[in-house]
């Protein structure tokens, strides 16, 4: 938490003079993506209000918002905390990843959706040289986002932000971080080249077997029996 808060500090430049819950609520949703807060982990009104120089009225807002995205539990008498997912909530992310995904990559890519795949797989590259497998996990939810651009809807680039911020919070389940990502490092790539290829149809058919693969083995990490 100490070194999570730390970094908040570094982020009230955007919030700037119009500071506004959406915009901590923005801060707080890329924490959450980038894995510095964890499911179950109470948040602490003071400490994050006093980290980004917001009022605790502005950091409730931001809370509540972040609750009706089902990122936070509010508790009664306790506080605000991370959610905790279920086996269940992953089958439903990965739903909701079917439609959005598989429709995107049947479609041609703009030069600014590839430059931003690219560069999304090259950084999960080297961070898995590095031993990072934290960055990876981020490198590889910036690549997913990235392929939803495809499709051109704002719309759905905002649901997959959302969609991708409850996925991270289910990665935290993985006992051994390497051992889930480092296979879909490679696998990026390997859609990627698909891609760029123009070869949409069989980009559609690894993208179906790689999101099937990616369930099962969360779900399993849920429920060892499954």
């Amino acid at each position: 938490m100490d070194n999570a808060l730390a970094d908040l500090e570094h982020e009230r430049s955007r919030l700037g003079r119009t500071s506004t819950a959406e915009r901590v609520a923005d801060i707080l949703r890329d924490r959450i993506i980038e894995g510095f807060f964890e499911p179950g982990q109470r948040l602490s009104e003071e400490s994050i209000s006093e980290a980004l120089g917001v009022s605790r009225n502005t950091l409730r807002e931001a809370f509540r918002l972040l609750g009706h995205e089902r990122l936070l539990d509010h508790r009664l008498n306790r506080g605000v905390f991370v959610r905790v997912l279920s086996a269940e909530d992953v089958a439903d992310l990965y739903r909701v990843r079917r439609v959005l995904q598989g429709a995107a990559v049947r479609r041609r890519p703009t030069g600014a959706a590839l430059a931003v795949i690219r560069e999304a797989v090259a950084d999960a590259e080297r961070a898995a040289a590095a031993d990072d497998w934290r960055a990876v996990g981020t490198a590889n939810i910036r690549f997913h986002q990235a392929l939803v651009t495809m499709n051109g809807s704002p719309r759905l680039d905002e649901t997959m932000r959302q969609l991708l911020a409850e996925l991270r919070l289910v990665f935290h389940v993985m006992k051994n971080p390497r051992g889930f990502h480092e296979p879909f490092v490679e696998r990026n790539r390997a859609l990627l080249e698909l891609i760029e290829a123009g070869r949409a149809d069989e980009a559609a058919t690894f993208l179906d077997a790689y999101l099937d693969h990616a369930e099962q083995l969360l779900v399993r990490a849920y429920d060892p029996s499954r």
